[in-house]
């Protein structure tokens, strides 16, 4: 391609959002070009859901979001939903199922979902540039009209139009890097604090101490911060808590607050123990939480709290000390495992710089910004997918 030639589109990022803008722009006629840094394109598509790739959600509304402006997705969502993508799978003849949650799920393995996205560019003659590294991006006037010159390893290209799909922080080993928010800043483009999301935490020496014998036991748990409620499972690790339960609540967490966690959810166990001094009076507590718990976890937390024996013996201040460590257990982590573990990134391009229709900068004609890269995260359970073929979609209608 030589450097004269004018393509109408060149978007920077092979991942959900590129290709989703890029197929969608390509359909409509424009002359497209996508940019991807790393040897292959959609390489977080093909990591995500455990390799079969949780690819939307049935339940989608904007109180899965998080943004500082909790309206801005509502329209890009409004546009194309799940159903939207769901057609899109059905029309390539992928089988999928719901795991739980509203949470949809490839029968096969994730590639077939990069498949479908690489067979509608092809659709839409969308030229695909791999181990393309973008040196400099610039904004001028050839021919009286106000283009973007991007110039890379691979040579030089021109357009009128040009998408940032460069997604966030999370997962550098597979590529990830500031570019987007580099190309913001050199625009003039308001930014919002990035910190990891959908992240696990790390524990302070003396939580640790306690907990590191249950590296990977898990619970189903009732976990809260910052009036912020999520049941699902959490999983002990060597550095400190995981688990679904522990990645939703991280999005709602900030360094200093504390997290509370109810390792027995809808269930009494105060009136319990009371049944069971009158029924079991012999039984150890131990036992009999560990039919709801496993016993390690069981004895472990008993350990913590009170000393294992029948349950006939404990007085009433005993009790509620049982009680409070089994499901009122209060800690306040040291941190999260960072960018490298975090399924994503929180913060990014402000999106009072954008329109939520066309994801077009206000203040830079032609400049778009999609996906991770935007301040919009998603819960976990594909809703952070669903963001990336909304916006991709809704851009590529404009671009």
């Amino acid at each position: 391609m030589s450097i004269t030639e004018q393509l109408d589109v060149i978007i920077i990022g092979g991942g959900a959002a590129g290709m989703m803008c890029a197929l969608t722009a390509g359909q409509r006629g424009r002359k497209v070009l996508l940019l991807e840094y790393a040897d292959r394109v959609g390489k977080k598509i093909l990591i995500s859901g455990g390799g079969r790739c949780n690819f939307t959600n049935l339940r989608v509304e904007a109180e899965h979001f998080i943004s500082g402006n909790p309206h801005f997705c509502k329209s890009a969502l409004s546009r194309f939903g799940p159903q939207d993508f769901i057609a899109l799978v059905e029309k390539h003849g992928i089988s999928y199922h719901e795991k739980k949650l509203g949470q949809l799920f490839c029968d096969g393995k994730s590639p077939a979902i990069l498949n479908i996205l690489l067979e509608e560019c092809r659709s839409g003659s969308v030229e695909i540039k791999t181990r393309c590294k973008v040196e400099n991006v610039e904004r001028h006037e050839i021919g009286g009209k106000r283009v973007f010159t991007v110039q890379t390893n691979q040579g030089r290209f021109d357009a009128e139009s040009l998408v940032i799909a460069t997604g966030g922080l999370s997962f550098p080993k597979i590529g990830a890097t500031d570019f987007g928010y580099g190309v913001a800043k050199q625009f003039g483009l308001k930014l919002r604090e990035c910190a990891p999301g959908l992240v696990s935490f790390t524990l302070h020496p003396r939580e640790l101490r306690e907990t590191e014998c249950l590296a990977g036991t898990a619970a189903d748990a009732l976990v809260s911060c910052n009036k912020q409620t999520f049941r699902d499972a959490i999983l002990f690790t060597h550095r400190g808590l995981s688990g679904p339960a522990i990645l939703q609540i991280s999005n709602y967490w900030d360094p200093g607050d504390a997290v509370t966690i109810n390792l027995l959810p809808d269930f009494d166990l105060a009136g319990a123990i009371k049944q069971w001094q009158q029924e079991r009076p012999n039984a150890e507590l131990k036992t009999v939480i560990g039919e709801r718990l496993t016993q390690r976890l069981a004895l472990q937390w008993l350990a913590l709290s009170s000393e294992n024996k029948p349950v006939s013996q404990y007085n009433a201040k005993e009790v509620a000390a049982i009680v409070a460590r089994f499901q009122k257990w209060r800690i306040v982590p040291s941190g999260t495992t960072g960018y490298p573990m975090a399924e994503v990134t929180k913060g990014g391009l402000d999106t009072d710089e954008l329109s939520s229709k066309t994801f077009e900068a206000h203040r830079v004609k032609g400049l778009y910004f999609i996906g991770e890269v935007v301040d919009v995260t998603g819960w976990l359970g594909g809703y952070n997918f669903q963001w990336a073929w909304a916006s991709g979609h809704c851009a590529g209608l404009f671009v």
